[in-house]
């Protein structure tokens, strides 16, 4: 190969087919509308989850208290565990609308809908409107994308980036192929580049640089490259990347480090965050190793069920790339360059966590990729009759059987399970499982049992009622070749679906989040009280978010922000078993917050105990 990728030209428009500028408006605002419900709608609950959730918008607000956007605090702590660009993000949405969660949310919910937009651009490009309106649609009502931007993490911002980098770098290799100027949409990747490397750390500049070289190899390109302003665009990378990083250096300098710790002598922001974020990481040897591994079997299984229900398609979408790449003509040239585009970009993602540590969510980067294979071939499935067979099949004997079980096992679950009594709470009802089962995002799923599933039955019904549409009612639309309203059949059951996953965990929000308990501390929290949390930051940081009160941790000097509490200005916010004992029998008042059932007989030997608050299975005890 050695011409750049060029769009893929549609078919005529058949007579009554609407203009292209009526198509185009139609799909905008029907992912705008997909968006308005799933996203917008459902940014004001439930409240921020303790750990990673509210431990990143805690630091946005520290910003902004301190005035400081360059090292990371929470708590007072460093923290330098994440690059900056998710915090200034909810920063300065708080700076304008308050300290809300809902505020600090905002930011990353309008990237989403900047990510539908960018997935239907590019496959716009590739695969023509309806090709990118399929793939837009893929990627609004699959599964992944929306469960993982329930809680405020970077990984989804990584895709929208990746997305436009691809979309960047196929534009400048068409105005290399037409002899055109390439200034603007290099300068623009090498910007979108550096807000990834903001976003994400060195993957952020990894995946697209490494796009574009294998690129540009299979396609013979690489003299293509040079054309493209290397040193320009690499002075503006460097102009929009390095500043924060040099100046989280300067400010954060090496320090001695305490022995037997596994640290270095000296230690500072650059091996924190460089050698052991990124590094040590990779390997799976982060000091201190506060997270799980995900079973490569389990993480290549999840790639597919992320993008379930459009996943179904994939097959007739792999086999169409076979035949095309037998085949020697301009159209299925371009069409080639399509396919390498998005088989390149997914295999290379999930190629570099197959090596390197992962969690569950970490393929997220890939699914624009996999969305587009499907929007392509759904596109093209309304002329091709070959792909239309195979996806009726895939549907008939995988999606409509699979689709029915979950309806009939959610069904009878709403139908047969007891509402709970009044006044019971959703911990009393579930299982405990072990701390490691924790250290992956999903793993209090595991704690669900069956007398649980009375706090979710309206959910469990409408889950059943959504799998009917997504199945049933997509699979007997597909046999009347009502190919387009089936799809948008199945979006609509899914949309049917998200919003009964988002109702779940706003039931079992009590489990996983303080927001609650923390209101009810407001109420009677004066500034010289002492706030207190019976273990480590992440199993009580929405509190510190809520009450915006310091907060001490009763031996929890350990993970998020252990490595910072070795600063010599770091607040002693660090409180072992007998500071807890001196304070509860001192002048102030104390708010503790536990998980363990027996503090209050522990405690109440010292002196008067009692619950103040209790919700999921945490107390709030109080010596006064």
């Amino acid at each position: 190969m050695s011409t750049a990728t060029a769009p893929v030209l549609e078919p005529p428009a058949s007579p009554g087919t609407a203009p292209a500028s009526t198509a185009r408006a139609r799909s905008l605002l029907a992912l705008v509308g997909i968006w308005l419900v799933l996203h917008l709608g459902c940014l004001f609950a439930p409240g921020l989850l303790d750990d990673v959730d509210s431990v990143y918008i805690e630091v946005a607000r520290e910003m902004n208290l301190r005035h400081d956007y360059v090292t990371p605090y929470i708590d007072g702590i460093r923290f330098f565990d994440k690059p900056p660009l998710l915090y200034w993000m909810a920063a300065g949405s708080m700076r304008l609308f308050g300290a809300h969660d809902w505020a600090a949310r905002l930011p990353l919910s309008l990237c989403v809908l900047g990510l539908f937009f960018a997935v239907y651009a590019l496959g716009k490009r590739l695969f023509g409107e309806r090709g990118g309106f399929y793939a837009a649609l893929a990627m609004a009502t699959s599964l992944g994308p929306y469960l993982f931007t329930r809680f405020y993490i970077p990984d989804i911002l990584n895709a929208l980036w990746m997305t436009l980098g691809v979309h960047l770098f196929l534009i400048a290799l068409d105005r290399v192929r037409d002899g055109r100027s390439t200034v603007a949409p290099t300068v623009w990747f090498s910007i979108v580049m550096a807000l990834n490397l903001l976003t994400k750390g060195l993957i952020g500049v990894v995946f697209p640089i490494g796009f574009v070289v294998l690129y540009a190899l299979c396609t013979r390109q690489l003299s293509a490259l040079r054309r493209m302003h290397p040193v320009l665009n690499a002075a503006v990378f460097c102009a929009v990347a390095l500043p924060w990083h040099i100046l989280a250096a300067l400010r954060n300098p090496a320090i001695p480090m305490p022995a037997g710790t596994g640290l270095p002598a000296r230690a500072g922001w650059f091996w924190f965050y460089v050698i052991n974020e990124h590094f040590l990481r990779f390997q799976g040897k982060r000091i201190p190793h506060d997270y799980g591994q995900v079973p490569i079997p389990i993480f290549w299984s999840m790639f597919v069920l992320w993008l379930m229900p459009w996943s179904i398609v994939l097959p007739a979408a792999l086999s169409q790339s076979f035949r095309i790449w037998q085949h020697r003509t301009s159209e299925t040239f371009l069409r080639k360059q399509s396919t390498l585009t998005l088989v390149l970009w997914s295999g290379m993602v999930l190629g570099f966590f197959t090596l390197s540590s992962r969690q569950e969510y970490y393929s997220l980067p890939a699914l624009p990729a996999l969305a587009l294979m499907a929007g392509g071939v759904l596109a093209a499935a309304s002329a091709d009759a070959r792909i239309r067979r195979s996806i009726l099949l895939w549907t008939q004997y995988l999606l409509l059987p699979l689709c029915l079980l979950i309806a009939v096992v959610c069904g009878t679950l709403g139908i047969l399970s007891h509402p709970p009594a009044p006044g019971t709470d959703i911990s009393e009802v579930l299982s405990t499982s072990s701390l490691e089962q924790y250290q992956v995002s999903l793993g209090h799923l595991h704690d669900l049992t069956t007398r649980a599933m009375g706090f979710f039955r309206a959910p469990l019904l409408w889950v059943a009622v959504g799998m009917l549409i997504v199945g049933p009612a997509a699979w007997w639309l597909r046999r009347r070749s009502q190919h387009h309203l089936a799809n948008l059949t199945m979006s609509a059951g899914m949309v049917v679906v998200l919003l009964c996953v988002h109702s779940g965990l706003a039931r079992f929000y009590p489990i996983l989040g303080s927001r609650e308990i923390a209101q009810e501390v407001n109420q009677v929290l004066q500034p010289n009280d002492r706030l207190m949390v019976d273990g480590e930051l992440v199993l009580g940081s929405s509190m510190l978010f809520y009450t915006q009160h310091p907060m001490l941790l009763v031996n929890g000097r350990v993970n998020g922000p252990w490595f910072g509490s070795f600063w010599p200005d770091a607040p002693p916010i660090f409180a072992t078993e007998a500071d807890l004992h001196r304070a509860w029998t001192g002048p102030e008042r104390i708010f503790l917050l536990t998980y363990e059932k027996g503090r209050a007989a522990d405690l109440g030997r010292l002196g008067p105990t009692r619950v103040f608050a209790a919700s999921g299975g945490k107390l709030v005890l109080t010596n006064r």
